[in-house]
């Protein structure tokens, strides 16, 4: 008799695109292991269409006009525990929906990448052995991922793992696994960032080679007479000069000066990043500083800064793009919200993170722990944000010391060791060969 195709269901929700982004993430590393049978499940979208809707709306909202509000919700919550009747109610949503999957197709795992524990007592219910894994999509741990039914978590950090033991989840049932992301973030086997640091530090015997062929394996800008001295005898040391000898592949619509120092500004998320003209502005007074903004899906956004830049060779805009790695390795820092997905990003990528009025809640938890970490800079002005850019960016060794912090906390290929410990343990005869 022919064994059972390994079978996999994944529950996320749509409150914002980081669980999905995971989800996928785990979906394809699955499918490269031959795991075909990979059901990703909505599951209040297809439970409770109507509610999701207005729970989704409420959330978006709240997050967006009054996130002091949401913040103080998050955080009275945090500390919740699986047996009070509040978490009860949370994790009642989408019983009979999931019922119905579980006893029809019968996964050999189910992984959540959203904290919406119904599996636990429906498990006892129907009396179906079902390994439970969770996989945290945050630098912060809410109370909600930690239901003590659970089979598996994998986190972020060590420091995660720490939490979760105070509080009584074995510390063998926990992984730092980092979070998944889309596969092509890092840098790849050709050559590692840091080897690519240290040539770079030591090349100006050859720059004028190196130069020449930065400028014909990307489009630079026009140089001031200003910074054409510092061109010669630096270029080399800037992230876009180093992607270029990583042989980085050109990104359409973007043309950059390897003499300058870039930053990458994510300003698509949630529609609006206050201040965003202000932080440009003041960027822009810096001669040696180039600027890539990425308005996401925000179509207006986009033609608005495109037109009130379009005499500055130094600003470039881009809408929605599926670079977002090649333009991370081209870039000397980031500056973006900090949300689980794009941090996690960031880190593989081993950049420098600037975040921007962090909103309160799990977001404003990233940020501190990052800021702690020393790889991300918060900063609540324009002007405070500025002053932090100008300063890193003024100090390799400063700069360096940041890269090697995101470094250490970056995990690329998060989502393969995942699926591999998920195939070790759940779904395959053979005895895991990974630790907790």
């Amino acid at each position: 008799m022919q064994a059972q195709e390994p079978n996999v269901l994944i529950l996320y929700a749509s409150y914002g695109d980081g669980h999905y982004q995971a989800t996928k993430a785990l979906e394809k590393s699955l499918h490269e292991r031959g795991i075909h049978q990979v059901k990703m499940l909505d599951l209040m979208a297809e439970a409770h269409p109507k509610l999701n809707d207005l729970t989704r709306f409420v959330y978006m909202q709240s997050y967006r006009t009054i996130p002091g509000l949401y913040g103080l919700v998050y955080n009275m919550t945090k500390d919740m525990k699986a047996d009070k009747p509040f978490a009860h109610i949370l994790h009642a949503f989408g019983t009979r929906r999931l019922e119905e999957y579980l006893k029809t197709e019968r996964p050999g795992v189910v992984i959540h990448t959203f904290p919406q524990m119904v599996m636990p007592k429906l498990r006892r219910k129907i009396g179906m052995d079902i390994p439970i894994v969770n996989v945290v999509t945050d630098f912060d741990l809410h109370g909600r991922w930690l239901h003590p039914d659970v089979d598996r978590f994998y986190v972020a950090t060590e420091e995660m793992r720490q939490e979760a033991a105070a509080i009584g989840i074995d510390p063998e049932r926990i992984t730092v696994s980092g979070i998944p992301i889309k596969e092509g973030f890092g840098f790849g086997a050709a050559k590692s960032a840091s080897a690519s640091d240290a040539e770079v530090m030591g090349a100006s015997a050859d720059s004028s080679e190196k130069e020449s062929e930065a400028s014909t394996a990307l489009p630079t800008l026009p140089k001031s007479g200003q910074s054409a001295p510092f061109a010669e005898s630096h270029a080399l040391e800037f992230a876009a000069a180093r992607a270029l000898r990583m042989g980085e592949s050109p990104v359409p619509g973007i043309s950059l000066d390897p003499a300058r120092k870039t930053v990458l500004l994510m300003a698509g998320a949630y529609g609006v990043m206050l201040g965003l003209r202000r932080v440009c502005d003041l960027l822009l007074e810096q001669d040696d500083i180039q600027i890539i903004v990425v308005c996401g899906r925000n179509e207006e956004m986009r033609t608005g800064l495109a037109q009130q830049y379009a005499n500055s060779e130094r600003i470039q805009v881009l809408g929605f793009t599926d670079r977002v790695a090649s333009l991370m390795r081209m870039s000397d820092c980031i500056v973006t919200k900090p949300g689980g997905i794009t941090l996690a990003e960031s880190l593989a990528c081993r950049l420098p993170i600037f975040l921007f009025r962090p909103v309160p809640g799990q977001e404003r938890n990233n940020a501190v722990y990052l800021e702690a970490q020393g790889a991300a800079f918060v900063s609540r002005t324009a002007e405070e944000l500025a002053t932090q850019i100008a300063s890193l960016l003024g100090d390799p060794i400063k700069l360096q010391a940041a890269r090697d912090r995101a470094a250490a906390l970056g995990h690329p290929h998060a989502s393969d060791e995942i699926a591999d410990d998920l195939i070790a343990r759940y779904l395959s005869n053979q005895p895991a060969d990974i630790s907790g």
